[in-house]
Parts: structure tokens; sequence; C-alpha cells
């Protein structure tokens, strides 16, 4: 089983290792439009949009990874005093009763959207944006899968967990 935690977290530290770029991405395209808007006097609506997509793709895709380097919010008011063994049952409960059937209601009820937005394959948020918002739609979907992912990993590990501490 932890086998599959690994390929499993695998997926995420891929991506989030990726998503790194995408952030240098970003900076680097502000900065171009900055530059392009404050110096040249030119303003592209397209590039603004390219900014708000390298944000959403980073913050929507980059969520698995910071699940599985721990770093999301946590409310924390019983967790840290808590043992190991208390920690992994309030984990284990907040994935399958939290976290699973929160993604599963998101993903049932994006999909009709997301699936409509490619058979048209819906055009720009602005005029002259970026004709792509299918593409940031799918963003949506994209996040509840490897958020599910991983919380699949960290379930695993979770049991494993409660199998290994004494009770």
């Amino acid at each position: 089983m932890a086998r599959l935690a690994d390929v499993l977290e695998r997926v995420n530290l891929v991506i989030g290792n990726t998503l790194c770029w995408a952030a240098l991405g970003m900076l680097l395209l502000q900065f171009v439009i900055v530059l392009l808007r404050y110096v040249f006097g030119y303003s592209f609506i397209f590039l603004d949009e390219g900014v708000l997509y390298f944000h959403a793709a980073i913050f929507m895709i980059g969520a698995g990874y910071t699940f599985l380097v721990n770093a999301h919010v946590r409310v924390d008011i019983f967790y840290a005093k808590a043992s190991e063994r208390a920690q992994a049952w309030i984990d284990v409960f907040g994935h399958l009763f939290l976290l699973t059937p929160a993604l599963l209601v998101l993903l049932w009820f994006s999909w009709p959207t997301v699936r409509g937005s490619w058979a048209i394959l819906e055009g720009p948020i602005s005029v002259g944006g970026i004709p792509a918002s299918f593409l940031l739609k799918t963003l949506i979907p994209a996040y509840c899968v490897l958020l599910l992912v991983q919380g699949a990993a960290a379930l695993i590990r979770d049991i494993a967990r409660l199998k290994d501490t004494p009770a």
C-alpha cells in the first residue's frame, strides 16, 4: 500500500515542482505588462488574462501539492495536542467524511459547465482576451481530481499510521 501512496504522491510532486516554473512565468509576464504599460504606453488584454490564467493554474492545480507538503490551512483546535494515533483518526475522518464528499460534489456540479464550455470551445473572458475560457474552467475538475489523488495517498498513509501506533 505504501507503494501506491508513493505513486499517487509522485503525481502531485511532479506537478508542484513544475508549477514553480509557472510562478516564474507569471512573474515575468506581469513584469512585461508593467513595462509595456508604464514605459511604452501599450496595454494588451490577452496579457492581463495570461496572468489570470497563470494565477488560477498555480492555485488550483497546486492544491494537491500543498496538501502533500502539509502547507494547507488547518484549523487547529485539538489536533496539535492529540496523540499520533488520535491525529491519524482525525485525518482519516477528515479524508473520508469531509474532503472526499466535498470534492465529489464540486466535481459533480462543475462537470456540466466544463463539458458545455468545451463543447463550444468557449472564447475569451473579455474582448481581445485569450480565446480559451474552457481551459480556465477545466481547472475546477483538475483541482478536484488532484486533491482526491492526494487525499487517497494521505488516507493510505494514515491507515498505515493507525496500524503502526499502539492503541
